[in-house]
């Protein structure tokens, strides 16, 4: 008689795995799975449109930015659950799928992947003798609003476009990873192709990235303007993942509350 072999969840992804994952990943590999995730994102996502010519169409940089983040996942997330941006981070932290402490410390690397991204793409840009203004040049790929948009779209508008961008993401990421979900093998393409079609409007807007890592990357080594919007580039994709975050908690907690469990088909993991 066969024994049945245990499944074993992610808290921070809700990606389940077979016996090849029943040994948790600690805390520093997990950490520097996401930086290097976050890294490889940003090289990407920035990356490509800095050496794009001409840099009027936002669709390679699109592509490119959702191939990496489903290259990523699918590299990393075994082991980290593959957050990659602190938008998904506090969805899941609101959603109950990771500890505060542990989202804490998640954002964290993120933050040091995408500035060590962004540092290694300024430092090409230095290396360049037809380039004279590497911050110039980082500013065609840094998200602003106002004068700085691309279609000076207004504060107001940026900030809508983030939460309501940064909210489909998260719950793309959230719905896909959901234990219940029998798609939940595809999560990393999915996730990829919603983040490159939410990318091909935000760039076209203001380079609107919903990733607070990947903006903080771009605006240190920009004009100083651009640590001077920063604030909206954080706050808006924050709120926008909390919103998303709570849903799902909400259709996790009545079934909890009937079987003490999150275990009905119908209900998103917490």
């Amino acid at each position: 008689m066969t024994t049945p072999v245990p499944v074993h969840r992610d808290p921070a992804s809700g990606l389940t795995a077979g016996s090849s994952a029943e040994v948790r990943h600690g805390l520093v590999s997990r950490l520097s799975a996401e930086a290097f995730g976050t890294l490889f994102i940003v090289v990407a996502g920035l990356g490509v449109p800095l050496f794009t010519i001409p840099q009027s169409s936002p669709l390679p940089a699109a592509l490119a930015a959702g191939l990496a983040v489903t290259a990523a996942m699918l590299a990393f997330g075994y082991v980290s659950g593959g957050h990659f941006n602190p938008a998904v981070t506090v969805g899941h932290a609101v959603a109950g799928r990771i500890r505060l402490v542990d989202a804490a410390a998640y954002i964290g690397a993120q933050l040091v992947g995408g500035l060590l991204g962004a540092l290694a793409l300024f430092g090409i840009l230095r290396t360049l003798p037809g380039i004279q203004d590497s911050r110039t040049a980082f500013d065609t790929v840094t998200a602003g609003f106002g004068e700085h948009s691309i279609i000076q779209a207004p504060l107001a508008a940026v900030l809508l476009l983030e939460v309501l961008g940064a909210a489909i993401l998260v719950a793309v990421f959230l719905g896909t990873t959901a234990r219940n979900n029998i798609n939940r093998t595809a999560a990393a393409i999915a996730v990829g192709l919603a983040f490159a079609v939410l990318l091909q409007l935000g760039l076209s807007v203001g380079n609107a990235p919903f990733n607070p890592a990947r903006a903080t990357a771009s605006a240190v080594f920009s004009s100083s303007w651009s640590l001077e919007q920063l604030w909206l580039f954080w706050v808006a994709p924050v709120v926008g993942a909390a919103i998303t975050g709570l849903v799902f908690r909400g259709f996790a907690a009545p079934v909890a509350a009937v079987t003490g469990s999150a275990a009905d088909g119908s209900a998103f993991d917490d």
